[in-house]
C-alpha cells in the first residue's frame, strides 16, 4: 500500500512540473512585456514596437503596431526592394551607371529643388555631381549612411508608386513612399512617406525569409543591411558579435530604427523601434536602444 501510494505521489508530480514550468514561462513573458511598457513610458514621445521571434513567433510583442508615423529614412528600404525587383524584371541593371545629379521634381507642382550637403548624412558624394556613378553603389549609400542625394536619384528611376505597389504585394498595407527626401512643398502639404511598426516588421521578415525577391537578391540586401553605420538605436547595446541588418530613419523629433537580429545560436528575430514627438531626442534614442537590449536579453533567457 506505502508503495502505491509513492508511485501515485511521483505520477502526480510529474504531472504537475509541466504545468510549472509553463506558468513560470508565461510569466518570463509577463515580465518582459512589463519591462518594455515601462520603458516605453519613460519616454516623453509617442512610441511603438514589433518584436517578431523568427525562431518562436508566440514570443512576438506587439505595441502600438498601427500607429502612423512619418517613415524618415526607413523608406529607403522599400526602394533597395524595388531597385532589386526592377534588376530582375530587366528595366534596369545594377550594374549600369547613372547621371548624378542634384536637381529634383516636387510632387505637388514638379518645381525644382534641389538638396543641401549640410543637412544630408552623406557629403562625399556631392562630389561626384555631374559624373556617372553605378547605380549599386548609390544603393549602397542609400543604406549604409543614408544618403539623400542617391535616394532621390534612385526614387526618380523606380518610382515611388511603384515602390509602394511592391509593399503591398509583401503585405505590407500601409506604408506610404510618395516622394523623395527634402521636397519642401510636398512637406509643407502634408504629403510625407509615411509607415506602421507593422508594415516595417512584414517588409523586413520578407527579406528575411527570402520573400521579398529572389534569394539571392535578399541575401545581397541583408548583406547591404548588416553594414548600416548608423549604430545608435537596436546594435547599441547588445554584444558586437551579434549582427544586425538593419535601417534608421530620423527628423526633428522622430527616430526609427527596423531590423533583422541574428543571434550567435542561430535564431533570428524581427525588431522594430518608431518614435515621434520626442521632446527629448538623446534622452528617447537612449531609452529605446534600451528596449532593444531588453528585448536581446529576453531572447537569450529562452
Amino acid at each position: 500500500m506505502n508503495i502505491l501510494k509513492t508511485f501515485s505521489i511521483i505520477i502526480f508530480v510529474s504531472l504537475l512540473i509541466p504545468l510549472f514550468s509553463c506558468t513560470d514561462k508565461v510569466s518570463n513573458k509577463e515580465k518582459f512585456e512589463q519591462n518594455i511598457q515601462a520603458q516605453i513610458d519613460s519616454i516623453d514621445g509617442t512610441i511603438a514596437v514589433a518584436f517578431y521571434s523568427l525562431s518562436q513567433p508566440k514570443d512576438s510583442l506587439l505595441i502600438n503596431v498601427d500607429e502612423k508615423f512619418h517613415a524618415a529614412s526607413t523608406m529607403k528600404v522599400p526602394v533597395m526592394i524595388e531597385l532589386f525587383k526592377q534588376d530582375h524584371e530587366g528595366k534596369i541593371n545594377l550594374q549600369d551607371s547613372i547621371l548624378l545629379k542634384n536637381e529634383f521634381k516636387s510632387i505637388v507642382d514638379g518645381s525644382l529643388y534641389s538638396l543641401d550637403i549640410n543637412d544630408d548624412s552623406d557629403d562625399i558624394i556631392y562630389s561626384q555631381i555631374g559624373t556617372k556613378v553605378a547605380l549599386s553603389d548609390l544603393m549602397h549609400s542609400m543604406i549604409t549612411v543614408s544618403s539623400n542625394l542617391a535616394t532621390n536619384v534612385l526614387i526618380e528611376l523606380v518610382g515611388a508608386k511603384n515602390t509602394t505597389a511592391t509593399m503591398r504585394s509583401l503585405g505590407a498595407r500601409n506604408i506610404e513612399v510618395l516622394r523623395g527626401v527634402e521636397d519642401q512643398k510636398a512637406y509643407d502639404q502634408g504629403l510625407s512617406n509615411s509607415t506602421t511598426a507593422r508594415d516595417l516588421m512584414i517588409i523586413m521578415e520578407a527579406i528575411a525569409n527570402n520573400t521579398a525577391g529572389r534569394q539571392g537578391d535578399c541575401e545581397a540586401m541583408i548583406t547591404i543591411l548588416k553594414d548600416q553605420q548608423h549604430n545608435d538605436l537596436i546594435p547599441m547595446y547588445i554584444p558586437k558579435e551579434v549582427q544586425v541588418a538593419h535601417k534608421t530613419g530620423s527628423i526633428t523629433g522622430v527616430h526609427h530604427d527596423a531590423g533583422i537580429v541574428y543571434l550567435p545560436d542561430g535564431r533570428t528575430y524581427i525588431l522594430v523601434l518608431l518614435s515621434k514627438n520626442l521632446k527629448d531626442f538623446d534622452n528617447g534614442t537612449d531609452q529605446l536602444a534600451k528596449i532593444s537590449k531588453t528585448v536581446y536579453d529576453y531572447m537569450i533567457s529562452n
